[in-house]
């Protein structure tokens, strides 16, 4: 009413109305998508959405048609003014019609007389032949055009700019919310009007290397309602006293916080305490949360439904005060379920055949599940050289990451087939999917057993030239036996791991007990300990770091120069763990300035001297640098000059030159470390150290790529640094190759214009080689998706 208001007004005085007629579009447009967020189905939130939209632009239809997967027709799935027998009958073959012209091109059309247009298509059905204006806007996400939205107007009428930008911005606000019912299933059941979805596939990017059959466990933050898995319950009675327990405790909390803070709140908060406790105190949130506990579901997921339906009664209101206090009612939703956790830990049963599922997975869950049950992880969020997918191909387990779609809270008990290769899961699968992937498992297993023949034989190339391959680790217990015989030592050792897994900062004596356990492990091979580095996508639970560009910001060295007590207290320890065994080699992560080395280095030198007059018997080992960053790579030959040896983190080096959040799903398939760009960077660095006649390894996730072996054989490295279960793979082909073949190919390869056009060309390169096998069974080879719009 408030727009219609504005509309009069704004026909009289069309410049001062102007601007409040687009805040009250803003308005109605931030109504409109709360409400299709917090709806509870797709087809509730579609029918409230056109209703909506055809009043605030005053058309006389809005329709919005979805396109199907399986073939490209657009569907209409809901209107506001077309026949309600043809939503979900109507479809419109690919390209057919106005709708069609509208998702081919993915453009957006606005006819003020549409029956002019050599496109129109007169449906019937639909009851739309006396309709003239037309305006229809496709929904896209990830540059796949999901849907239209269509108004439409009886009289000849061009829709106005503000009519179309509000259109617009509304396409661009439901695609979220489409995309994410596409991976729910709810598409194919409103489309064919199934009351159960059929199986659903959902696509990420590959994490690791595999394929896993098992069953969802979802794993989930404490107090995060919007993570709690469904979950049935054995003993409702005790599950419904449990919920009682927790609600009187909150109802005492809000007491006593308005009591301690009644004489610094305005007394208009006072009335919000009083609300809230009112709320819990009457039977509606309590009585509606123990009827789905009734009916067999747990607690939290009980409570996480409630809540989410009291929160959008006041998101749907139009006064923004009110709508605010959802906010309110989440927080009572999470302090309820806080006391639900500390009543009840939850002991979660893992299957034998685990699939661990979450919106964001650490590490610390990683560990918790027995490494026996593990088969498999997918993550909402994240991207093959994320933190969680880097351990995973560690530990060997198939791994897919960055599924943005996925409704993790859905995904407990459900049978799930992950495809590490192809970064695909299948959601209750059906059996010929099934049959197809144990095939696919057959075939992974002999061609483990071909590349299990170069495990005794010495890491060289054709022409017998040396290459160290040495192992990425975090906890020495994640490898076997045969793994750690495999290696000529380890090329990264992750001390952040440790410091994960406690709740304080390690003691030196604690460090120097881990340390020293890798070291006797590895002993006479070499170890390289990387020093803390924490900050970017590894936070630690007692040392918060909040910072709006992580990447960018309080990570790596920077942490270790503002904090040298934490820096000397761990050379301390790395120093003292070496007396006896003369192994060592220490590294310095995320360096951007020779000042930074300078500094650490004279810290170093400081706990060595300490060390020294306390009576132990130490060597002072080598020191090497990471070059990570493009300020590192041009100023190589400088910081080669201060150490010993130079490392290369691809994975951090690629993000930056690239420009690319590795972790934000959105610019993932942006991310490739066989970019041109960083080829030539790497050769730069070789150059520049083989000057100041330094060694130079690659320990990023480039290092245990196969397609990628033969192109750092030709830059002239001297090490490689993987995950154990890429170790073989890697030799098996730098034993195929000549070293003048490879530096031909490396010649080749920078030539290229694009990451799509190297891998295209390794893997030709490898085919010739007889290595074909290697590349079908491998994520790599996938590599990025070219742009597409379908």
């Amino acid at each position: 009413h408030q727009l219609i208001l504005s509309r009069k007004l704004a026909s009289d005085q069309p410049g001062a109305i102007q601007s409040c007629l687009m805040t009250e579009m803003l308005a109605t447009l931030h109504h409109i998508v709360q409400r299709v967020n917090t709806a509870s189905n797709l087809e509730q939130a579609l029918n409230h959405l056109v209703q909506q939209v055809k009043a605030a632009i005053q058309c006389d239809v809005c329709s919005i048609y979805l396109v199907a997967a399986d073939c490209g027709a657009n569907v209409l799935i809901a209107s506001a003014g077309l026949c309600a027998e043809a939503v979900g009958k109507v479809r419109l073959s690919a390209g057919n019609g106005l709708v069609g012209l509208v998702a081919e091109r993915a453009e957006s059309i606005n006819l003020a007389d549409a029956l002019s247009h050599p496109n129109y298509l007169s449906i019937n059905e639909t009851g739309e032949t006396c309709y003239r204006g037309f305006l229809g806007v496709p929904i896209v996400q990830n540059q796949c055009v999901l849907g239209v939205l269509v108004a439409r107007q009886r009289a000849v009428h061009q829709f106005e700019e503000t009519e179309f930008t509000f259109l617009f911005t509304l396409a661009a606000q439901l695609a979220n919310a489409i995309s994410q019912a596409r991976a729910r299933g709810e598409l194919t059941a409103l489309a064919q009007k199934k009351t159960h979805p059929t199986q659903l596939i959902l696509s990420g990017c590959s994490g690791s290397m595999g394929i896993a059959v098992g069953q969802g466990i979802v794993a989930y933050q404490p107090a995060d309602l919007q993570t709690i898995p469904d979950r049935q319950v054995a003993d409702i009675t005790a599950e419904c006293a449990r919920l009682r327990a927790a609600v009187k405790q909150v109802i005492g909390e809000l007491r006593t916080l308005k009591t301690e803070l009644h004489a610094s709140l305005p007394s208009e908060e006072h009335s919000l305490f009083d609300a809230l406790i009112l709320m819990l105190d009457s039977d509606t949130l309590l009585e509606q949360t123990l009827a789905l506990i009734q009916q067999g579901q747990w607690a939290p997921a009980a409570l996480r439904d409630t809540i989410h339906a009291h929160a959008q009664v006041f998101e749907s209101m139009q006064d923004s005060y009110l709508r605010e206090r959802a906010a309110d009612i989440r927080d009572l939703g999470r302090r309820i379920l806080s006391h639900l956790q500390q009543d009840q830990p939850d002991n979660v049963h893992y299957s034998p055949h685990t699939v661990l599922v979450g919106k964001e997975i650490s590490a610390m869950q990683l560990a918790e599940v027995p490494a026996d049950s593990l088969v498999g992880i997918v993550s909402a969020t994240g991207s093959s050289s994320s933190h969680v997918a880097i351990l995973a191909r560690a530990l060997g387990i198939p791994a897919v990451m960055g599924v943005t779609d996925m409704p993790v809270v859905r995904m407990q008990g459900c049978p799930l087939i992950l495809d590490g290769h192809t970064g695909q899961v299948y959601v209750e699968p059906t059996e010929s999917v099934r049959k197809q992937y144990q095939q696919a498992l057959q075939q992974e297993k002999r061609l483990n057993t071909t590349i299990a023949t170069v495990r005794d034989l010495p890491a060289e190339t054709a022409d017998a030239v040396p290459i160290a391959l040495y192992l990425n680790i975090g906890l020495i217990n994640e490898l076997s036996k045969p793994q750690q015989a495999d290696a000529m030592g380890v090329g990264l050792y992750r001390t952040e791991l440790p410091f994960m897994a406690c709740d304080r900062f390690p003691s030196e004596a604690e460090q120097r007990a881990n340390y020293r356990r890798v070291l006797a492990t590895f002993a006479p091979r070499p170890v390289t300990l990387r020093t803390l580095d924490v900050g970017g996508d590894k936070q630690l639970p007692y040392f918060p770091l909040q910072e709006q560009n992580p990447f960018l910001g309080w990570r790596g060295i920077r942490i270790s120069l503002q904090h040298p007590e934490i820096f000397l207290t761990q050379i301390r320890a790395m120093l003292q763990a070496s007396q006896g065994y003369e192994n060592l080699r220490i590294m310095l992560p995320m360096v951007t300035q020779v000042s930074e080395v300078d500094e650490l280095i004279r810290l170093m030198q400081q706990a060595y001297a300490e060390l020294q007059a306390e009576g132990w018997v130490v060597s002072f080992p080598q020191i090497g640098v990471m070059i990570e960053v493009p300020s590192a790579v041009y100023q190589v030959e400088a910081l080669a000059r201060r150490v010993d040896f130079v490392s290369v983190g691809t994975n951090d080096l690629a993000q930056y030159l690239l420009a690319v959040d590795r972790n934000n799903p959105r610019v993932a398939s942006l991310y490739d470390d066989l970019h041109p760009a960083v080829l030539q960077a790497l050769r730069y660095i070789v150059i520049g150290a083989k000057r100041q006649h330094r060694s130079v390894s690659i320990c990023g996730e480039l290092a245990g790529n196969p397609l990628a072996t033969v192109l750092l054989v030709g830059l002239g490295i001297d090490s490689l640094s993987m995950s154990a279960g890429s170790l073989l793979k890697v030799k098996w082909v730098m034993r195929r190759f000549k070293v003048d073949q490879a530096q031909q190919l490396l010649d080749l390869a920078i030539q290229q214009e694009s990451a799509i056009q190297v891998r295209r060309l390794l893997q030709a390169t490898l085919e010739q080689q007889g290595l074909g096998a290697l590349i079908t069974a491998m994520p790599y080879s996938t590599g990025v998706k070219e742009p597409h719009l379908n």
